[in-house]
Protein backbone atom coordinates (compact mmCIF):
# COMPACT_ATOMS: atom_id res chain seq x y z
CA UNK A 1 0.00 0.00 0.00
CA UNK A 2 1.31 3.45 -0.38
CA UNK A 3 0.61 6.98 1.62
CA UNK A 4 0.70 10.36 -0.11
CA UNK A 5 0.00 12.43 2.66
CA UNK A 6 3.58 13.29 2.81
CA UNK A 7 4.11 13.53 -1.07
CA UNK A 8 5.81 16.51 -2.94
CA UNK A 9 4.71 17.08 -6.19
CA UNK A 10 7.17 19.41 -8.27
CA UNK A 11 4.46 20.82 -11.19
CA UNK A 12 1.30 20.75 -9.30
CA UNK A 13 0.19 21.91 -5.68
CA UNK A 14 -1.19 18.57 -3.48
CA UNK A 15 -2.53 18.93 0.05
CA UNK A 16 -4.37 15.99 2.27
CA UNK A 17 -6.59 16.68 5.13
CA UNK A 18 -9.30 14.41 6.49
CA UNK A 19 -8.80 11.94 4.06
CA UNK A 20 -9.08 14.10 1.02
CA UNK A 21 -6.66 15.04 -1.17
CA UNK A 22 -6.74 18.42 -2.84
CA UNK A 23 -4.47 19.33 -6.20
CA UNK A 24 -4.23 22.49 -7.58
CA UNK A 25 -1.88 23.85 -11.34
CA UNK A 26 0.05 26.41 -9.69
CA UNK A 27 0.65 28.80 -13.00
CA UNK A 28 -2.53 31.24 -11.70
CA UNK A 29 -0.33 34.17 -13.96
CA UNK A 30 -1.17 32.43 -16.58
CA UNK A 31 -4.50 30.38 -15.68
CA UNK A 32 -2.72 27.42 -15.01
CA UNK A 33 -1.61 25.83 -18.26
CA UNK A 34 -0.49 22.35 -18.53
CA UNK A 35 3.24 20.95 -19.89
CA UNK A 36 4.44 18.36 -20.26
CA UNK A 37 5.84 17.69 -16.87
CA UNK A 38 2.38 18.37 -15.34
CA UNK A 39 0.93 15.80 -17.35
CA UNK A 40 3.31 12.86 -16.90
CA UNK A 41 3.28 14.00 -12.81
CA UNK A 42 -0.37 14.03 -12.88
CA UNK A 43 -0.80 10.68 -14.88
CA UNK A 44 1.71 9.17 -12.26
CA UNK A 45 0.45 10.62 -9.26
CA UNK A 46 -3.29 9.23 -10.03
CA UNK A 47 -1.73 6.06 -10.97
CA UNK A 48 -0.33 5.92 -7.58
CA UNK A 49 -3.74 6.73 -5.73
CA UNK A 50 -4.93 3.53 -6.67
CA UNK A 51 -2.63 1.87 -4.04
CA UNK A 52 -2.87 4.86 -1.91
CA UNK A 53 -4.30 3.97 2.01
CA UNK A 54 -4.44 7.66 3.21
CA UNK A 55 -6.44 9.25 0.58
CA UNK A 56 -10.47 8.54 0.02
CA UNK A 57 -11.35 11.62 -2.12
CA UNK A 58 -9.68 14.07 -4.96
CA UNK A 59 -10.44 17.62 -5.03
CA UNK A 60 -8.98 19.23 -8.19
CA UNK A 61 -9.42 22.48 -7.40
CA UNK A 62 -9.30 25.88 -8.94
CA UNK A 63 -6.05 28.68 -8.37
CA UNK A 64 -6.06 32.60 -8.78
CA UNK A 65 -9.69 32.15 -9.95
CA UNK A 66 -9.49 29.64 -12.77
CA UNK A 67 -9.32 25.86 -13.33
CA UNK A 68 -6.92 24.82 -16.20
CA UNK A 69 -6.19 26.80 -19.47
CA UNK A 70 -5.42 23.34 -21.42
CA UNK A 71 -2.02 22.75 -23.20
CA UNK A 72 0.60 25.55 -22.81
CA UNK A 73 1.34 27.67 -26.09
CA UNK A 74 4.46 27.67 -25.99
CA UNK A 75 5.14 24.25 -23.51
CA UNK A 76 3.84 22.37 -25.65
CA UNK A 77 1.92 23.48 -28.95
CA UNK A 78 5.21 25.00 -29.99
CA UNK A 79 7.11 22.03 -29.61
CA UNK A 80 4.73 19.91 -30.74
CA UNK A 81 4.93 21.31 -34.04
CA UNK A 82 8.99 20.09 -34.41
CA UNK A 83 7.56 16.71 -33.79
CA UNK A 84 7.74 13.40 -36.00
CA UNK A 85 4.51 11.29 -35.87
CA UNK A 86 6.52 8.82 -33.23
CA UNK A 87 6.93 11.80 -30.92
CA UNK A 88 3.39 13.16 -31.12
CA UNK A 89 2.05 9.62 -30.69
CA UNK A 90 3.86 9.23 -27.56
CA UNK A 91 2.46 12.91 -26.55
CA UNK A 92 -1.13 12.23 -27.05
CA UNK A 93 -0.50 8.63 -25.61
CA UNK A 94 0.13 9.98 -22.55
CA UNK A 95 -2.06 12.53 -22.19
CA UNK A 96 -4.99 9.89 -23.04
CA UNK A 97 -3.15 7.96 -19.62
CA UNK A 98 -4.17 10.76 -17.61
CA UNK A 99 -7.61 10.18 -17.96
CA UNK A 100 -7.39 6.57 -17.91
CA UNK A 101 -5.57 6.78 -14.61
CA UNK A 102 -7.89 8.58 -13.49
CA UNK A 103 -10.67 6.77 -14.49
CA UNK A 104 -9.20 3.74 -12.77
CA UNK A 105 -7.80 5.40 -9.28
CA UNK A 106 -10.54 3.80 -7.37
CA UNK A 107 -10.99 7.44 -5.56
CA UNK A 108 -14.26 9.32 -6.58
CA UNK A 109 -13.04 12.83 -7.93
CA UNK A 110 -14.81 16.46 -7.81
CA UNK A 111 -13.63 18.62 -10.32
CA UNK A 112 -14.23 22.64 -8.41
CA UNK A 113 -14.08 24.91 -11.45
CA UNK A 114 -13.74 28.60 -11.21
CA UNK A 115 -13.16 30.72 -14.73
CA UNK A 116 -11.37 29.66 -17.31
CA UNK A 117 -11.70 25.56 -17.86
CA UNK A 118 -10.60 25.17 -21.28
CA UNK A 119 -8.66 22.46 -23.61
CA UNK A 120 -7.02 19.55 -21.60
CA UNK A 121 -8.68 21.07 -18.62
CA UNK A 122 -12.35 20.63 -19.83
CA UNK A 123 -10.78 17.42 -20.12
CA UNK A 124 -9.75 16.79 -16.71
CA UNK A 125 -12.92 18.40 -15.39
CA UNK A 126 -15.02 15.74 -17.79
CA UNK A 127 -12.81 12.89 -16.57
CA UNK A 128 -14.12 13.61 -12.85
CA UNK A 129 -16.41 11.73 -11.90
CA UNK A 130 -18.48 15.30 -9.59
CA UNK A 131 -18.28 18.56 -10.66
CA UNK A 132 -18.98 21.88 -9.53
CA UNK A 133 -18.46 25.29 -10.35
CA UNK A 134 -18.98 28.89 -10.26
CA UNK A 135 -21.35 30.67 -12.38
CA UNK A 136 -18.73 32.63 -13.92
CA UNK A 137 -17.01 28.82 -14.95
CA UNK A 138 -16.24 28.72 -18.49
CA UNK A 139 -16.05 25.23 -20.51
CA UNK A 140 -14.59 24.37 -23.99
CA UNK A 141 -13.02 21.79 -25.66
CA UNK A 142 -11.26 23.97 -28.05
CA UNK A 143 -8.88 21.52 -30.02
CA UNK A 144 -10.92 22.45 -33.80
CA UNK A 145 -9.75 25.99 -32.66
CA UNK A 146 -5.98 24.85 -33.50
CA UNK A 147 -6.66 22.89 -36.38
CA UNK A 148 -7.18 19.49 -34.35
CA UNK A 149 -9.58 16.96 -33.84
CA UNK A 150 -12.14 17.09 -31.38
CA UNK A 151 -11.55 13.42 -30.12
CA UNK A 152 -8.89 14.05 -27.97
CA UNK A 153 -8.11 12.48 -24.30
CA UNK A 154 -11.63 10.62 -24.72
CA UNK A 155 -13.85 13.48 -25.39
CA UNK A 156 -16.02 11.49 -28.30
CA UNK A 157 -16.25 8.71 -25.61
CA UNK A 158 -16.99 10.05 -21.96
CA UNK A 159 -18.70 13.53 -22.95
CA UNK A 160 -21.38 12.45 -25.04
CA UNK A 161 -22.37 10.12 -21.57
CA UNK A 162 -22.81 12.79 -19.65
CA UNK A 163 -24.68 15.93 -21.92
CA UNK A 164 -25.68 13.45 -24.64
CA UNK A 165 -24.58 12.77 -28.27
CA UNK A 166 -25.80 16.30 -29.86
CA UNK A 167 -24.66 18.52 -27.32
CA UNK A 168 -21.25 16.91 -27.27
CA UNK A 169 -21.68 17.15 -31.06
CA UNK A 170 -22.05 20.53 -30.92
CA UNK A 171 -19.52 21.56 -28.51
CA UNK A 172 -16.42 19.39 -30.23
CA UNK A 173 -17.43 20.56 -33.54
CA UNK A 174 -17.29 24.13 -32.88
CA UNK A 175 -15.09 24.84 -29.60
CA UNK A 176 -17.44 27.50 -28.22
CA UNK A 177 -17.87 28.07 -24.65
CA UNK A 178 -20.19 26.07 -22.89
CA UNK A 179 -21.67 28.70 -19.92
CA UNK A 180 -22.24 27.60 -16.52
CA UNK A 181 -26.05 28.08 -16.77
CA UNK A 182 -25.95 25.20 -19.77
CA UNK A 183 -23.48 22.78 -18.15
CA UNK A 184 -25.54 22.80 -15.06
CA UNK A 185 -28.95 22.45 -17.54
CA UNK A 186 -27.70 19.53 -19.59
CA UNK A 187 -26.08 17.91 -16.37
CA UNK A 188 -22.28 18.34 -16.88
CA UNK A 189 -21.47 20.74 -13.86
CA UNK A 190 -23.41 18.89 -10.91
CA UNK A 191 -24.00 22.52 -9.32
CA UNK A 192 -23.48 25.98 -9.09
CA UNK A 193 -21.83 27.38 -5.95
CA UNK A 194 -20.24 31.56 -6.07
CA UNK A 195 -16.56 31.43 -6.06
CA UNK A 196 -16.74 32.70 -2.12
CA UNK A 197 -18.05 29.55 -1.15
CA UNK A 198 -16.73 26.43 -4.01
CA UNK A 199 -14.06 25.13 -2.67
CA UNK A 200 -16.00 24.90 0.47
CA UNK A 201 -18.84 23.20 -0.99
CA UNK A 202 -16.28 20.83 -2.49
CA UNK A 203 -14.66 19.55 0.44
CA UNK A 204 -17.64 19.54 2.34
CA UNK A 205 -19.01 16.86 -0.51
CA UNK A 206 -15.51 15.36 -0.52
CA UNK A 207 -15.55 15.19 3.54
CA UNK A 208 -19.11 13.63 3.03
CA UNK A 209 -18.30 10.99 0.33
CA UNK A 210 -15.03 9.94 2.44
CA UNK A 211 -17.09 9.60 5.41
CA UNK A 212 -18.91 6.83 3.77
CA UNK A 213 -17.93 3.05 3.10
CA UNK A 214 -15.31 4.13 1.00
CA UNK A 215 -14.24 0.05 -0.23
CA UNK A 216 -17.84 0.17 -1.94
CA UNK A 217 -17.23 3.98 -3.41
CA UNK A 218 -14.65 2.02 -5.47
CA UNK A 219 -16.53 -0.72 -6.52
CA UNK A 220 -19.16 1.93 -7.53
CA UNK A 221 -16.94 3.71 -9.89
CA UNK A 222 -15.63 0.62 -11.65
CA UNK A 223 -18.82 -0.04 -12.06
CA UNK A 224 -20.05 3.14 -13.52
CA UNK A 225 -16.92 3.72 -15.97
CA UNK A 226 -17.08 -0.77 -16.85
CA UNK A 227 -20.70 -1.03 -17.27
CA UNK A 228 -20.18 1.18 -20.37
CA UNK A 229 -18.88 -1.65 -22.48
CA UNK A 230 -21.63 -4.39 -20.93
CA UNK A 231 -25.40 -5.21 -21.87
CA UNK A 232 -28.08 -5.05 -19.67
CA UNK A 233 -27.47 -8.29 -18.38
CA UNK A 234 -23.46 -8.58 -18.14
CA UNK A 235 -24.16 -5.75 -15.92
CA UNK A 236 -26.96 -7.08 -14.00
CA UNK A 237 -24.46 -9.98 -13.16
CA UNK A 238 -21.47 -7.30 -12.47
CA UNK A 239 -23.56 -5.83 -9.99
CA UNK A 240 -24.51 -9.23 -8.36
CA UNK A 241 -20.76 -10.06 -7.80
CA UNK A 242 -19.69 -6.68 -7.18
CA UNK A 243 -22.65 -6.55 -4.59
CA UNK A 244 -21.93 -9.43 -3.06
CA UNK A 245 -18.41 -8.68 -2.58
CA UNK A 246 -19.47 -5.53 -0.61
CA UNK A 247 -21.65 -7.69 1.56
CA UNK A 248 -18.49 -9.80 3.02
CA UNK A 249 -17.17 -5.92 4.31
CA UNK A 250 -17.08 -5.03 7.97
CA UNK A 251 -18.60 -1.82 6.60
CA UNK A 252 -21.90 -3.69 5.87
CA UNK A 253 -21.68 -5.46 9.30
CA UNK A 254 -21.44 -2.21 10.74
CA UNK A 255 -24.68 -0.43 9.00
CA UNK A 256 -26.66 -2.91 9.88
CA UNK A 257 -25.94 -2.91 13.68
CA UNK A 258 -26.13 0.58 13.92
CA UNK A 259 -29.79 0.28 11.93
CA UNK A 260 -30.35 -1.99 14.36
CA UNK A 261 -29.46 0.50 17.53
CA UNK A 262 -30.83 3.54 15.56
CA UNK A 263 -27.53 4.79 15.78
CA UNK A 264 -25.36 6.47 12.63
CA UNK A 265 -22.88 4.23 11.05
CA UNK A 266 -19.02 4.81 11.45
CA UNK A 267 -17.68 3.34 8.45
CA UNK A 268 -13.86 2.37 8.38
CA UNK A 269 -13.68 1.32 4.75
CA UNK A 270 -13.09 -2.19 4.94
Amino acid sequence: MTTLAAYQPQHFLWEVTDRVATIRLNRPDRKNPLTFESYAELRDTFRSLASAEDVDVVVFASNGGNFCSGGDVHDIIGPLIGLDMKGLLAFTRMTGDLVKAMISCGKPIIAAVDGVCVGAGAIVAMASDLRLATPEAKAAFLFTRVGLAGCDMGACAILPRIIGQGRAAELLYTGRVMTAAEGERWGFWNALHDAASLEAEAMKLARAIAAGPTFAHGMTKTQLNQEWNMGLEQAIEAEAQAQAICMQTKDFGRAYRAFVARQKPVFEGN
